[in-house]
């Protein structure tokens, strides 16, 4: 049986299992590897790097938003056209995905180098903090087209039935990233930009990797020079099926912006340090449940292509099941050992005791996030890219923006920290009611087949 036949017949739960598990142990190993990198900095540069590298953060979050809408939308894409069993019209949207990539990737990086320090002064980088940010991000910035190849085009070799590869990608850049770390920062002493520099070359070889496969014999879709010519009804479908992530990723990057802005006028430098160790742990927490949306996501798009809507509802009910058991961990985990992450990051005393009051607070509505992040996945997967634009602006824009401009005003730096669960309970119940609509026309549809 080929990797794509596969979608639609292989057993549920060995089939989820089967793509999840890659996924899952290469986006854990990214987490780590971004927590490395925060405890190199951390101990080897201090509590002005982590604020340096928080700072920095909202930048990296566009860029991944890049890649994210180009990558996403195109792997949705392909999914849909290989269950359509379309399978040139799968590889002419992989051609268009890589030049969009490549394009999108020069504007972005020139347009931000031009104007850096003083983006860097309104994501909140006061005089002292300023040269380390601009140091850092310089260097992400002019190796970023690295990162857009390799993360962009590996959601195509998931899409197109190859977990295995799409996690080898991301440990070979998580690996090289870990082993260069310490090497530039503590031996060739080159301190914050050392940490840069060793994510671009991580990420350059990832890139080359990813190339590699669609070049070469493995790989189900091919790079073909006769489809790297843009195609306007291609570019507006990956565009419009990637635009909730992208859209999510960029309001990601306004929220960290509100939430270092607001750290920094009711906590200080320290509280903006300590919200860069929580985000590197809530992410370490997440990627797993966003594994098992990634080995959700094709299953997903290529039975509703198929018409196979049993097993779109069979997929859909075990991935928010998975997701919620790994939530109800995560939570646990930082509700007890709260003081003891922070400490792992640095032994400050005061960062300690802000950041796991921080910790405990922010994530204390985990257990409900699997279910919210996998329902809103199913409705990018199936190709609803209006509702799943609205469920993922729900939590980051509409709720939550809010939430930060409002909620320190009565309760101070405990009302930031609360922003969060305020926002995760309510998208969670938008994506609930919007979620039961679709289960039951679901329903309906298979009846009439």
């Amino acid at each position: 049986m080929n990797h794509a036949a596969a979608l639609g017949e292989e057993k549920i739960a060995k089939l989820l299992w089967r793509f999840s598990a890659p996924a899952i142990v290469g986006m854990v190993v990214n987490a780590l590897y971004n927590i490395v990198d925060s405890v190199f900095v951390g101990n080897g540069v201090g509590e002005i790097g982590l604020a340096a590298v928080t700072i920095a953060f909202p930048i990296m979050l566009v860029l991944m938003g890049i890649g994210m809408l180009i990558g996403i939308g195109a792997s949705t894409l392909v999914s849909i056209r290989l269950g359509e069993e379309r399978r040139d019209d799968a590889e002419n949207i992989l051609g268009n995905a890589f030049v969009l990539i490549i394009l999108l990737a020069i504007l972005s990086t020139g347009g931000t180098l031009l104007f850096l320090e003083p983006v860097l002064v309104l994501l909140g980088a006061e005089e002292n903090v300023l040269s380390y940010a601009s140091d850092f991000t310089r260097i992400i910035l002019w190796g970023s087209i690295f990162m857009h190849i390799g993360f962009g085009l590996n959601n195509i070799i998931r899409a197109e039935g190859n977990p295995k590869v799409a996690m080898a990608t991301m440990l070979i850049s998580a690996i090289l990233n870990t082993i260069l770390n310490p090497i530039f920062i503590f031996i060739l002493k080159m301190g914050i930009a050392g940490s840069a520099l060793a994510t671009v070359i991580a990420q350059a070889v990832s890139a080359v990797w990813v190339l590699y496969y669609f070049t070469g014999k493995t790989s189900v879709l091919k790079l073909k020079s006769s489809n790297l010519r843009l195609d306007k009804d291609v570019v507006m479908e990956i565009c419009k099926l990637g635009f909730s992530p992208f859209a999510m990723q960029i309001a990601a990057s306004l929220v960290t912006i509100l939430f270092n802005q607001s750290l920094l006028h009711f906590g200080g430098e320290l509280a903006v340090a300590s919200i860069g160790i929580i985000n590197r742990v809530a992410m370490l927490i997440l990627m797993p449940v966003f594994g098992i949306s990634q080995g959700v996501q094709p299953i997903l798009g290529y039975n509703y292509g198929a018409k196979n809507y049993n097993r779109v509802l069979e997929a859909l009910k075990i991935g928010i099941y998975a997701a919620t058991a790994v939530s109800v961990f995560g939570f646990i985990m930082t509700q007890v050992f709260s003081e003891k992450i922070v400490r792992v990051f640095n032994n400050n005393p005061e960062l300690i005791a802000i950041g796991s009051n921080g910790l405990r607070i922010l994530l204390v509505m985990l257990p409900i996030i699997g279910f919210q992040i996998i329902g809103a996945n199913y409705f990018q997967a199936t190709g609803k890219a209006g509702y799943a634009a609205l469920l993922s602006m729900s939590r980051q824009v509409i709720i939550l923006i809010p939430a930060i401009l409002i909620l320190p005003g009565f309760f101070g730096l405990r009302g930031i920290w609360s922003a969060g669960p305020v926002a995760d309970f309510a998208s969670s119940l938008l994506t609930g009611g919007l979620l039961w609509l679709e289960v039951r026309k679901l329903g309906v549809m298979e009846k009439q087949l």
